[in-house]
């Protein structure tokens, strides 16, 4: 684009997000914390989902300072259901950072931002923009998308040449008036118009102006890579009760769900039996002998990479002392402080299961 057809484009982008733009919460606000939460949690995350999330999260923690203090298992427990845990923990760890360098305030410096633990580009230049009205770029897959068939650019959207192309169009966008309203038009615009599938083409303000459309190809592009299927996983986990409290086990803080709570178990070896592979996993992760376990079905989850089927038993007290390994810590709980805890999508799932064959018999 020329410089004036660039700051024609922006000017019709504006004009349509104001005329257009969804009232959500965190649009109701300049508090760079506020915007800060809300960019994190909306990354691969629904709006509608992220909303009462976003609320919960700022009225227990509603600021910095709050958040640097607070306990890393409230913090992941307040998470719990949005998946993508290390955001919870990259938002703890950045907020303890902005109190020991910034005094308790977010900087407005894109570069100072991304400094911070688990803030990209992407971020620092949605807060940067958003909350202190600096000209920085965003690029992510909404952006991508809506760049990509306006210019009609080919070749695989996440390689190198194509992303080096977007940032640097998005870039000379944010340049003008009012950068925030850019970069959230350019979102909303990939959010609610220019969709993966059958985009709404006649309601975007660049209509005319796009390659895409004018070529036919706008469901064609960004090109993408063909996915992997996600790969099966079998896993057991036991709910184990003794005198009113069930076993729970921390994760390690690095990896899958690092950090979270889950019922005691864990993938199932080649040629193993679900119930072998259970008293596997008690005996040698907790010392513990379990047996006569009662097979209460499996529940299923879904990770980016991975489709889980977890086999789900209820387990005889069993007598000896929690001898750990490979978990980072355990408690006895009772069911109703379940609730409060950092679990994972799968463990409460589990849970649920248990629960509800605890009603029936």
């Amino acid at each position: 684009m020329t410089p004036r057809q660039r700051a024609a484009r922006r000017r019709e982008l504006l004009a349509w997000y104001r005329a257009n733009r969804r009232d959500l919460p965190w649009r109701r606000t300049r508090d760079p914390y506020a915007i800060w939460i809300s960019e994190a949690m909306l990354q691969q995350t629904r709006v509608e989902t992220v909303i009462p999330y976003w609320e919960r999260f700022l009225e227990r923690f509603p600021d910095v300072a709050s958040l640097a203090a607070a306990d890393t298992d409230d913090v992941i427990g307040l998470w719990a259901g949005l998946g993508y845990y290390s955001r919870a923990r990259n938002l703890h760890r950045a907020a303890q950072a902005v109190v020991e360098r910034h005094d308790g305030a977010l900087p407005d410096d894109a570069e100072l931002l991304r400094e911070l633990p688990g803030v990209g580009r992407y971020t620092a230049g949605a807060v940067a923009s958003i909350a202190f009205d600096q000209p920085e770029p965003i690029v992510d897959g909404n952006v991508a998308r809506v760049l990509t068939r306006l210019l009609g650019v080919d070749g695989e959207v996440s390689s190198k040449p194509v992303q080096t192309r977007l940032w640097e169009e998005a870039t000379l966008l944010a340049r003008g008036e009012d950068p925030g309203g850019l970069n959230q038009g350019l979102m909303e615009l990939g959010a609610m118009v220019c969709t993966p599938r059958a985009p709404l083409c006649l309601a975007c303000p660049w209509t005319r102006h796009c390659v895409a459309r004018a070529e036919g190809r706008q469901e064609e592009l960004p090109l993408k890579a063909r996915k992997k299927p996600p790969r099966r996983v079998e896993a057991v986990a036991g709910h184990l009760e003794r005198r009113g409290e069930v076993l729970a086990v921390q994760r390690p803080k690095e990896g899958l769900l690092g950090g979270m709570w889950e019922l005691p178990g864990g993938e199932i070896a080649e040629s193993e039996t679900p119930e072998e592979a259970l008293v596997r996993w008690f005996r040698d992760g907790l010392g513990l002998s379990v047996s006569g376990a009662e097979d209460l079905g499996s529940v299923e989850h879904v990770f980016t990479h991975r489709r889980l089927r977890l086999h789900v038993f209820r387990c005889k007290p069993a007598s000896g002392r929690v001898r750990r390994q490979g978990w980072d810590a355990h408690r006895w709980v009772r069911r109703s402080g379940l609730d409060a805890m950092a679990f994972g999508g799968p463990a409460r799932k589990a849970i649920a299961l248990a629960d509800e064959h605890a009603g029936r018999s």
